[in-house]
């Protein structure tokens, strides 16, 4: 089975929100053209300003050559995310600021005292950073063009100069502080150099200032210990050397001795060059021996002669060799021991002569470290007196500013945007803020929340008189409406005397009855229209008729009904005037006389319908309610507290009227979209001409008669 998707409250809230949009328009609008023309008026009498930029580069970081290394080295202040918007106060502070109001004299071309320019300076000017870029725009608004002009450029200048005066300052500062710091130093070092040189003259060590020697006891007697040990180590490894060489020439023998001794490097060694001429004859022998000859041969012969001679030589010159290696280890072994005694006396010399110069040692060194200190800056001062010196751009001027002759506010088009928008806003917010306090009745919902009460019939506005009009009219479908509710909801077909009350007079009350009483007679009804309303009297108008006579003249009379009765044109519908105003209106009807009258207009009528008086402040209604079988509410949209119509059902209640239910009157239902459901009747009436018939119109013709025993059968049937 199919079912219909419910409504979300979102959807419920925007619907609410744009009825009361809807219902307000009127509010809106005229909220909105007098924000509008406030708006307009306020633009039209602003004066003119115009605006002069000026436009600067921001250099924060300064680079310079450092002497001491060839690099480039920064100062000045760091660029931080705050850096900008620090720059932006100190172009606007005091100190910035009065520089111009003394270079412009300002307080004499304004007029002004001096606490009252810098205020209108710091309101005109206006500083702003240009995205992505270090510049800086100045931009000054003022009425006259040539005070803008003037100002932003002294602005600029300002700016720049107080900002060199603050760097200068900075540097000298520091240059100050280095300053003191060498000459500090150079006390320091003094005092070093005074230390040295007494250590120096008291342990008779000279100082030669060599930098190299800063790691070193700088002391001549230190060179004969190294020495000595340096001449012992030597010795050493030539005794080593003989003593290796002889105990070769002992274990070999033969020919390997002959070659051994052939390879030593010593003066008068005869072997080394004997030896090769012994062996290069020995293969000439082999040679020989070769090529045929034998042993016997003289040339071989001869030649094994000389081996046998140079054999014995090499073997005496091996002898002598191992006697000449002796001799010279000998001597060897003596300068050793010389060398071992010497080195251990220097050693004891340089160890006893160390312990005497460590004081020395480390005042040098304290010395140089602190001189060299000195040195670096005296360096560093050099550098910084150079780049002061140096001349420092740390703000540029770009753009200077020219005269404008376009006007920067008030803006036209822009305030009467917002203008619109604000008065579009504040339309709103008041049609929001008077429905908040807007506490009548809105809807039927709220008509049976708080009334407890059904809504019997909603009419809609400017309904007028239906048996006035031609034609089939659509505003007769919401009274047919009322009378089969008021049919449907009396519990006894007895009960037929109504009246019809509201909470304040102009709520439609007697208009509703005229063209009920009109739908009840189009339906068959008998229907009897009595004005009750003995204050302000009103029906006799509609029907065109004389008041002279009615419900006065026979509730103080012994007249009959049939003589106050009248029949009108309408067939089925009777009126009763409400005849002379009396004094004592509540008394009146409050009478056994009108008690008799409605049970005896009951019997004859179908339907009894009396006008009353408003109920509030006004007794004549409460004394007709407890008369009449049924009462009818009649509230007026949008008119009346809920807390009143509340009191109205309260009275009521109160004197045991009976209230069958309540018409909802004058419904705005352009305006109020959920009541168009109620009166959607109005698309299905399209009357054709066949359907139209001539108005109700009231001449001498047309007067409405009384009702007589005598008259027409139909209407004896009513008596």
């Amino acid at each position: 089975m199919y079912e219909a998707p419910k409504q979300t409250e979102l959807s419920q809230h925007t619907t609410d929100y744009l009825q009361v949009i809807k219902n307000r328009y009127g509010v809106i609008l005229l909220t909105l053209f007098l924000v509008f023309m406030t708006s307009a008026v306020i633009t039209y009498l602003m004066p003119k300003k115009f605006e002069s930029s000026a436009t600067i580069e921001v250099k924060p970081r300064e680079r310079t050559i450092d002497p001491l290394g060839g690099m480039m080295r920064e100062s000045g202040p760091m660029m931080t995310p705050q850096f900008f918007a620090t720059e932006f106060e100190k172009i606007k502070s005091r100190n910035s600021l009065g520089r111009i109001i003394n270079s412009l004299d300002l307080t004499s071309k304004w007029s002004m005292d001096y606490e009252m320019v810098l205020k209108k300076l710091k309101a005109i000017v206006d500083t702003q950073n240009i995205r992505g870029t270090d510049l800086i725009e100045i931009n000054v608004r003022d009425e006259s063009k040539e005070d803008a002009r003037d100002i932003a450029a002294e602005v600029a200048l300002s700016y720049k100069e107080y900002r060199n005066e603050l760097e200068s300052r900075t540097q000298e500062r520091g240059n100050n502080e280095i300053r003191k710091a060498v000459r500090q130093q150079e006390d320091r070092v003094e005092d070093r150099r005074k230390v040295l040189s007494t250590i120096s003259r008291n342990k008779k060590i000279i100082y030669y200032g060599d930098p190299e020697l800063m790691n070193k006891s700088g002391l001549d007697e230190d060179n004969e210990a190294s020495f000595a040990l340096s001449r012992y180590s030597e010795l050493e490894t030539e005794k080593s050397q003989l003593e290796t060489q002889i105990q070769n020439l002992l274990n070999y023998d033969s020919e390997a001795l002959l070659i051994y001794a052939s390879g030593l490097d010593l003066p008068d060694n005869i072997i080394k060059t004997v030896y090769p001429e012994y062996l290069a004859l020995k293969r000439d022998i082999e040679g020989l021996k070769a090529s045929g000859l034998g042993d016997r041969h003289p040339i071989v012969v001869s030649n094994q002669k000389i081996i046998d001679r140079m054999k014995d030589d090499l073997n005496e010159g091996v002898v002598n060799l191992r006697t000449r290696l002796q001799g010279q280890l000998d001597v060897a072994v003596k300068n050793l021991e010389k060398a071992m005694t010497r080195k251990t006396e220097t050693k004891d010399a340089a160890l006893e002569r160390s312990f005497d110069t460590s004081d020395y040692v480390n005042a040098k060194r304290d010395f140089e470290t602190d001189q060299e200190l000195l040195e670096q800056m005296k360096i560093k001062l050099m550098t910084e007196d150079i780049a002061a010196s140096m001349p420092n751009e740390s703000i540029v001027i770009h753009d200077q500013p020219v005269i404008s002759n376009e006007q920067v506010s008030p803006n036209v088009m822009l305030n009467l945007v917002l203008g619109a928008v604000i008065g579009l806003v504040f339309g709103i917010g008041i049609a929001f803020f008077l429905e908040y306090l807007d506490t009548s009745i809105k809807s039927m919902e709220e008509v049976e929340l708080y009334l407890q009460l059904p809504v019997l019939a909603v009419i809609p506005q400017n309904v007028g008189i239906l048996h006035k009009q031609f034609g089939m009219s659509p505003d007769a479908e919401a009274y047919r409406i009322l009378r089969t509710n008021i049919e449907y909801n009396r519990k006894n077909p007895e009960d037929n005397a109504l009246t019809i009350i509201s909470g304040s007079a102009g709520e439609g009350k007697s208009t509703t009855l005229i063209n009920l009483a009109y739908i009840c007679a189009q339906g068959g009804y008998t229907t009897l229209i009595i004005d009750a309303d003995l204050r302000r009297p009103t029906l006799h108008k509609f029907f065109d008729i004389s008041n002279s006579v009615g419900l006065t003249n026979y509730l103080t009379t012994e007249m009959m009904p049939e003589d106050v009765i009248l029949q009108t044109p309408v067939d089925n519908l009777y009126f009763m005037p409400s005849g002379t105003l009396p004094a004592d209106a509540a008394g009146i009807l409050n009478s056994r006389r009108m008690s008799e009258l409605i049970l005896e207009v009951k019997q004859r009528f179908d339907m009894v319908l009396l006008d009353s008086p408003p109920i509030l402040g006004i007794s004549d209604a409460s004394v007709l309610v407890n008369e009449v079988d049924l009462t009818l509410m009649i509230i007026q949209h949008r008119k009346l507290p809920k807390h009143m119509l509340v009191r109205v059902k309260k009275a009521v209640e109160n004197v045991g009227g009976r209230l069958i239910g309540v018409v909802l009157n004058n419904v705005n239902i352009s305006s109020d979209g959920a009541y168009q459901y109620y009166t959607s009747y109005y698309s299905y009436y399209a009357p054709a001409e066949s359907q139209i018939r001539p108005a109700v119109t009231y001449g001498t013709n047309t007067t409405p008669q009384k009702v007589s025993a005598t008259s027409k059968s139909k209407e004896k049937d009513l008596y």
